[in-house]
């Protein structure tokens, strides 16, 4: 018991420590006119191509293919990139040992 009372002062600190009047925050400004909050032509379209040796994910934006993931049936996935937009594809290691910009799945399903 001793040591449960000052763990339970200690713990209400913070709440005591609050300024008794907080004033609310003002609301957010509309965005000026003529942008746009959201662009759908910037987002990706990613179209799936299964077949019994492999699975192709082709990835669109306004309608110009830039990038393929192929996964095959058995080995890892890779990567085609169209870097330079002139419908060349080359896996992302083009080079012994490439500078490669960070590509890291955050979350997948």
């Amino acid at each position: 018991m001793r040591r449960l009372l000052p763990l339970l002062l200690l713990a209400a600190l913070p709440a005591w420590a609050q300024q008794p009047a907080t004033q609310p925050l003002p609301a957010v400004p509309p965005p000026p006119p003529g942008m746009e909050a959201f662009d759908a032509a910037l987002e990706p379209e990613v179209n799936i191509i299964k077949a019994e040796t492999e699975t192709r994910e082709e990835y669109r934006i306004k309608g110009k293919l830039y990038m393929v993931k192929v996964t095959p049936a058995v080995g890892k996935p890779y990567y085609l990139v169209d870097r330079q937009g002139d419908g060349v594809f080359l896996e992302t290691e083009i080079a012994p040992n490439p500078t490669r910009p960070p590509m890291w799945i955050i979350h997948s399903w």
